[in-house]
């Protein structure tokens, strides 16, 4: 393994994963993270001056996200990711599937709306959002076209090629593929869990579709790993031999994490998507019943009539 960076002396622990190191690599993800936290608790705080409400199990939903990317991506682990094929997948799985609910059950898009001014620079953040919220291209990119290749990339297209090698020998490389991670897990997840208006007409079969397709690909990669009898990737073949790590051991470990991490997250994102789904049925069920109510049932009159125009035609031809 070739890196341009200095990997921890001790061996892996969980002491050692979760301890801070503010040197080398700098945690950059995590301080993004941190920005955006304060960003969102200071439009809490403005949505909640101004007389308006805002739900705080939306609030921990979004913090809890941050506080886990900053976590996987800004202490130790992240270092010993450039050098283990157990921590790096971790890191892929908590940031493309564990972080990406969190992040859109916080609803930061409908936050943004509400938050923002409609004055001076606010009127431009407002206006790139609903013009990102209209557009095509934003459409383009939550549809499953786009999000099933993307998860099959971050796996299959990654891991077995030469790409990942290529892109691991360095930190922009390293960082590049956890950003990856994150951004197309929060592209697949979007449209499924979110709360405000999202690019493009999505139905809840659809959605249920993109659930059914995508949730169990990891598993297919995990089971690779596991029966694989060689290491799969130059760049965790030869960690540290003061680590004393059997790179087949880890790697077995690696596809451990990627058969069973999931499970857990998919159980609550279907049951959320279920709870939503039946949320939805019952809302439309309600304003049909309204309708019915002061016009009556369109439906039901066209198809009576319908079948009073057979009738009076069968009578004619007799």
């Amino acid at each position: 393994m070739t890196t341009s960076m200095d990997l921890p002396s001790d061996p892996p622990s969980l002491r050692t994963l979760l301890s801070v190191d503010l040197g080398d690599p700098f945690p950059v993800i995590a301080l993004g993270a941190l920005v955006v936290a304060v960003w969102y608790l200071a439009s809490v705080a403005r949505t909640r001056s101004e007389g308006r409400t805002w739900p705080w199990y939306r609030t921990a939903s979004f913090l809890t996200g941050c506080a886990i990317t900053a976590v996987v991506t800004g202490l130790q682990i992240d270092s010993y990711g450039y050098a283990l094929f157990s921590v790096f997948v971790f890191q892929h799985l908590t940031l493309s599937m564990a972080v990406p609910p969190l992040l859109v059950l916080g609803s930061p898009g409908r936050l943004l709306l509400r938050a923002t001014p409609h004055h001076g620079f606010g009127r431009y953040v407002l206006r790139a959002a609903l013009i990102a919220l209209r557009s095509p291209v934003g459409a383009a990119l939550v549809h499953p076209v786009v999000t099933v290749p993307l998860f099959l990339f971050s796996y299959y297209g990654l891991y077995l090629t030469p790409l990942f090698d290529f892109f691991a020998v360095s930190r922009p490389g390293h960082v590049g593929m956890e950003l990856f991670f994150l951004g197309s897990g929060i592209l697949f997840i979007l449209p499924i869990l979110a709360t405000g208006p999202v690019p493009g007409t999505h139905t809840n079969m659809g959605r249920f579709f993109e659930l059914f397709v995508e949730m169990p690909l990891h598993v297919f990669f995990g089971l690779f790993l596991m029966m694989a009898s060689t290491p799969l990737l130059t760049t965790f073949s030869s960690p540290p031999s003061s680590w004393n790590v059997n790179v087949m051991d880890d790697q077995q470990l690696a596809g451990g994490l990627a058969w069973s991490y999931g499970e857990p997250v998919a159980v609550f994102v279907i049951i959320v998507f279920a709870i939503r789904w039946r949320r939805d049925e019952a809302i439309s069920n309600g304003v049909v019943d309204k309708r019915v109510d002061r016009v009556g049932d369109i439906d039901l009159e066209a198809y009576n009539a319908y079948l009073r125009e057979l009738s009076q035609g069968s009578d004619r031809h007799r």
